[in-house]
């Protein structure tokens, strides 16, 4: 074991700690651990290095260059066209905004558009604003499972083919649907060589591995039937649906916010890498689809610890709601700045309130999370609006919803009249389904009280959050990032990488045996120079 002295005082920038930090942050460069004239120090000079061991020194640890660029599976950034295997996930209502994507589309990152719970004219304007301000580069939409409302998803799709969007980002799904199938059979086809090529490539988010079966495997062949019966593929699309998975990635999705089952990375992770090589070596195929991590990605040690544990690529998202290029409210934005680890809960979701899926937000400085569970326990235990005992009524009337509930069920109904007809149709002979629509209204509108920041409706804000956001507070803590109004979203991915890289350069020194003081372990991030 050897071991690096710390340095004199915390600025010094020469042998001993400080230059450590300065020789590991050279990622472009090797790093050596030297024993010179009876000290331990580093160098990333390789004529250095020759000098001290002609003089009888010893090279004690090295580690070679490794750029952010360089971390991840490269089969994964060729595949989408991006620098960096790093992946900015959607959040809904379009917090992942059209000016986030495109940021972070020209930095060499992958986005996804948040188009869940977005009106399709609004998608449509969104993904042409992407295409425009890109400047070429690849990007993704979001595809969230909407059972209770596949028009949406026939939307979406339908969008994104409109604007020649390549990648879909699909969450929240169960089991795949006619849509998801749709926009992956429509982008395959026989090249010039008759090699089959999918143009049209599905990343699956998932949280079980019953659910990145799905995706791993080719379409149901009864929706890929249904599909070519009603003339929405080609015969040869149809035949081709057997000889690809339905994803080219899936991304385990751990304790996140929003949509997430909770479940530990170091557990889900190795699990699902696992099961695609499994299923790789079942079907005969040269390669498994390849598999990210999500959840808790909120500090360049926890992306390492991701790569370290055979992650593809990271994904991002609760870190990037408080950026300056995210669709959120400064309110909810300086509420997430303030964000611990501890401050998420679990809370019913509005798209599958009627199922009690759970999502998981922020509950510092917000009653949401105690008002949506409340809604759902009444759901659960009424069969209608009318059924409601009076005081439970008048309740909810006066601190909930702060207006009658016939008058919001008439917004419901002017609402899904734009959206989705058949929601309406649907709930006229059903009082238990009135109730579910008009208790999503409040769900709903929450979260666009927060992105608004509605100063009558603080209380009530639903912010999508899990505990990476208290991490990446905790990190940049005492550093410019510190502040939410220096949060640009494409600095924030490239000092996550960038201290990805350095994580893991400390981590091949230390299992070579050099014992590194910490005051050189931890990358700090700092504001990027002027060219």
């Amino acid at each position: 074991m050897v071991t690096l002295a710390p340095p004199p005082t915390p600025t010094r920038p020469s042998a001993g700690a400080g230059g450590a930090y300065r020789d590991l942050l050279a990622l472009d460069r090797p790093c050596y651990v030297l024993r010179d004239a009876g000290r331990v120090r580093t160098s990333g000079d390789p004529a250095d290095v020759a000098t001290v061991v002609a003089a009888g020194g010893q090279v004690l640890a090295a580690v070679g260059p490794r750029p952010a660029t360089a971390l991840g599976d490269p089969a994964f950034r060729a595949a989408h066209g991006v620098r960096y295997a790093y992946m900015a996930g959607a959040m809904a209502n379009g917090i992942a905004s059209a000016p986030m994507v495109a940021a972070l589309a020209r930095a060499g990152f992958l986005a996804s558009f948040g188009a869940a719970g977005v009106l399709p004219a609004r998608v449509d304007e969104a993904l042409a604003a992407i295409v425009r301000d890109a400047a070429g580069a690849p990007f993704a939409c979001n595809l969230i499972h909407s059972p209770s409302e596949s028009a949406l998803e026939r939307a979406t799709i339908d969008a994104c083919l409109r604007h020649g969007v390549t990648i879909l980002e699909a969450s929240a799904f169960v089991e795949p649907t006619a849509e998801l199938v749709r926009y992956r059979l429509l982008g395959l086809r026989r090249g010039a060589d008759g090699r089959l090529e999918a143009t049209h490539r599905v990343i699956g988010k998932v949280s079980r591995a019953e659910v990145a079966q799905r995706f791993l495997r080719p379409a149901p062949a009864e929706l890929v039937r249904g599909l070519l019966a009603a003339g929405e593929v080609s015969a040869e699309q149809a035949e081709l649906a057997a000889l690809v998975p339905l994803a080219d990635d899936i991304t385990a999705e751990a304790d996140s916010g929003g949509h997430t089952d909770r479940r530990p990375l170091v557990v889900l992770l190795p699990e699902l890498l696992a099961l695609a090589e499994r299923i790789r070596r079942e079907q005969g195929r040269p390669a498994a689809v390849r598999v990210g991590a999500a959840g808790g990605i909120g500090t360049p040690a926890a992306a390492a610890a991701a790569f370290a544990l055979g992650a593809a690529y990271v994904v991002t998202g609760s870190v990037n709601q408080a950026t300056l290029e995210a669709d959120q409210s400064d309110t909810t934005k300086r509420l997430l700045g303030a964000t611990g680890v501890a401050d998420t809960a679990m809370t019913p979701s509005a798209d599958m309130f009627e199922l009690g899926v759970e999502v998981q937000v922020l509950r510092r400085g917000t009653l949401f999370p105690g008002r949506a569970r409340q809604l759902y326990e009444l759901y659960r235990a009424y069969d209608g609006i009318d059924a409601l005992p009076a005081d439970i009524r008048a309740g909810l009337e006066t601190k909930v919803f702060r207006r009658p509930l016939d008058e919001v069920w008439q917004d419901c109904v002017e609402f899904f009249t734009r959206r989705d007809p058949d929601q309406i149709t649907r709930a006229a002979g059903d009082p238990r389904r009135r109730m579910a629509l008009i208790f999503r209204w409040y769900l709903g509108r929450s979260s666009g009280w927060s992105i608004a920041g509605d100063p009558d409706r603080t209380a009530d804000y639903q912010v999508w959050c899990g505990p990476a956001m208290g991490a990446f507070n905790s990190w940049v803590a005492g550093t410019y990032l510190a502040e939410v109004g220096n949060r640009r979203v494409a600095e924030v991915a490239a000092h996550l990488m960038t201290g990805a890289a350095f994580h893991e350069r400390v981590a091949a020194l230390r299992a070579a045996g050099a014992r590194l003081p910490a005051s050189v372990t931890t990358y700090v991030p700092t504001p990027p120079q002027p060219s």
